[in-house]
C-alpha cells in the first residue's frame, strides 16, 4: 500500500505487515517514542502519508498493573495524538485494540456495541485509546482482536512449544475462551480495511476480528501439541489455580459478523494459521 505509515516495527503484526507491504514506512521506538504523544503526532505531520496504522501497544498485561502511567501513555495518549494528526492531514487512521476492553462475563460472543468493562489497567488503557481515537475527528477504525500468535516475538504458541518439549505435562487454563488469531491474518485484514476506507471516506468504526473456532487455552494448547508432534499431556485447570497480577476475561469470544458484512473479511481458521507458524519455526 503506497503511502502507508505504520507505528510499530518489531511486534507480531508489524512484522507480518512488513512482509505484505515492504514499501510502507515502519516507525520503531527509536523514530517515534510512544511515551511522547506529540512526537508521534509530529511523525505523522511530516510523513506525507496517505494512511496511518497503529500496530504498537503496551501489551504486558500483568506489568501494567504496576506501570499504569506508562501503559496509559502508550495505549491511550499516543493513539489519540496520532488520530488527531491524521485528522489534520485528512487521512484514515486504523488502531488495533483488544478483547480485554470487556469484563469477560457470560458466554455469548461480544458485539461491538456491547457495554465495556475492563478488568485491569491494560484493558482500561486500551479502552481509553479507543474512546479518544473515536473522538479525534479523523476517519477512523478500531480493530479489536484476541489471542494473537505468530512465529515472532513472545506468544502462547511459542511458550507451549518450548515447555511442551521440556515437560511431560502442562497445566493449562480451561475456563477462559476466545479466538486465537494469527498475526498474519490481522495484518491482511488491516490492509483490506484501509483500502476500503481510502476508497470510501464514510467507512470506519469499531470492528471485531478473531480466529475461528473459539477455544479454551487448554484446547489451543492441545492443538499445538498435536500439530507439533509433541507428546506432552495437557491437563485442564481453572483460572483460580493460576493466579496472576491482572485478572483475565473468562469470555473473550468476539462476534465478527460486522467486519464480514462491511469489509468482506471473514474469520480465519486459526488451526491453519498454526500450521503455517509451525512450518516457519522449523529449523
Amino acid at each position: 500500500m503506497k503511502g502507508l505509515l505504520v507505528f510499530g516495527r518489531t511486534g507480531q503484526v508489524a512484522t507480518e505487515l512488513a512482509r505484505l507491504v515492504p514499501e510502507a514506512r515502519f516507525l520503531g521506538r527509536d523514530q517515534a517514542d510512544l511515551t511522547d504523544p506529540q512526537a508521534c503526532a509530529a511523525a505523522i505531520r511530516t510523513s506525507g502519508c496517505a494512511a496511518v496504522l497503529n500496530a504498537a501497544a503496551y501489551t504486558a498485561v500483568d506489568r501494567a498493573e504496576s506501570e499504569p502511567d506508562l501503559a496509559r501513555a502508550i495505549n491511550a495518549e499516543a493513539p489519540v495524538a496520532m488520530a488527531r494528526a491524521a485528522a489534520e492531514l485528512g487521512v484514515p487512521f486504523l488502531h488495533i485494540s483488544t478483547d480485554y476492553v470487556f469484563d469477560g462475563s457470560g458466554e455469548r460472543p461480544w458485539d461491538e456495541t456491547d457495554p465495556t468493562g475492563p478488568l485491569g489497567v491494560y484493558g482500561a488503557t486500551k479502552l481509553a485509546g479507543e474512546v479518544g481515537v473515536a473522538g479525534a475527528g479523523a476517519q477512523w477504525a478500531v480493530m479489536r482482536t484476541s489471542w494473537v500468535f505468530s512465529a515472532h516475538g513472545a506468544n502462547f504458541v511459542k511458550t507451549m512449544l518450548r515447555l511442551g518439549a521440556e515437560r511431560e505435562e502442562l497445566r493449562v487454563v480451561a475456563d477462559q475462551h476466545g479466538g486465537p488469531t494469527p498475526a498474519g491474518d490481522i495484518a491482511a485484514a488491516c490492509l483490506a480495511m484501509l483500502d476500503t476506507m481510502r476508497a470510501d471516506p464514510a467507512r470506519g468504526g469499531i470492528y471485531h476480528f478473531a480466529g475461528a473456532p473459539d477455544a479454551s487455552w487448554a484446547g489451543f494448547a492441545r492443538e499445538i501439541m498435536t500439530q507439533a508432534g509433541l507428546s506432552c499431556r495437557v491437563t485442564e485447570i481453572a483460572t483460580s489455580d493460576y493466579p496472576t497480577p491482572a485478572r483475565r476475561p473468562a469470555n473473550s469470544r468476539l462476534n465478527c459478523a460486522a467486519i464480514s458484512r462491511d469489509f468482506g473479511i471473514n474469520r480465519p481458521d486459526w488451526r491453519a494459521g498454526l500450521a503455517k507458524v509451525l512450518q516457519e519455526l522449523k529449523p
